[in-house]
């Protein structure tokens, strides 16, 4: 992640309103016989976002307009939650230390990275986790939650540490379960507002695009 990034969270009552979720990019040629190949150009999504179908009234276009001024329109990423996918638990779901796996140990390494995988039996994808909510990580060596103390984690990029004595052995299966945010910036410098025109009905597009490292 670079370092124009500001450690706060978009406003949730904006986000929860918010449309978007994630863009794949896939070029697809067509062959003479009618048949298509497909090849992947990206190896992983890229989440894009319109927060303007969030705002509510005049109160919510000004918090939208103090946080752009404060982010300096795309210069800073911020933080921001999906209002659909935000925890390793599908929705409705309480978050559990079992929810995904994020490693095997070996007796040696002391580090792991949070990820989420989306499976079915067609296939899966895993993605990387790298702004948990601070205070909602919960971890698990073959299935037994440990305590608090016996490992921290990185809430900037969602890396965990296990301390001494707790370093997962050899074949030991890492889960974890957590809270995230999506570490997005504004895709336009230019935040058009019109009062009228939002007591008429039209909002303003407030594009968000998620901030790769």
């Amino acid at each position: 992640m670079s370092n124009g990034f500001h450690e706060v969270r978009f406003p949730l009552r904006l986000s929860l309103g918010a449309s978007g979720g994630p863009v794949r990019r896939t070029d697809i040629v067509a062959l003479s016989n009618g048949g298509e190949t497909r090849n992947a150009r990206w190896a992983d999504a890229r989440r894009r976002y319109d927060a303007g179908t969030g705002l509510r009234g005049i109160e919510d276009l000004y918090q939208l307009t103090a946080f752009f001024e404060a982010r300096r329109g795309q210069l800073y990423g911020f933080r921001f939650r999906d209002p659909v996918d935000h925890a390793s638990a599908p929705p409705g779901q309480a978050v559990t230390a079992i929810d995904q796996q994020i490693g095997t140990g070996d007796g040696v390494r002391t580090g792991f990275e949070l990820t989420k995988t989306y499976e079915d039996a067609g296939g899966s994808s895993t993605r990387r986790i790298e702004k948990p909510v601070a205070g909602s990580v919960v971890v698990a060596i073959d299935g037994l939650a440990l305590a608090g103390g016996d490992f921290t984690v990185d809430h900037v990029t969602g890396h965990v540490t296990f301390g001494p004595g707790s370093v997962p052995g050899p074949g030991a299966i890492v889960t974890a379960g957590y809270e995230f945010d999506i570490p997005v910036r504004f895709d336009t410098d230019r935040i058009e507002v019109s009062l009228a025109a939002f007591k008429a009905g039209s909002v303003p597009s407030v594009p968000l695009l998620e901030m790769k490292p």
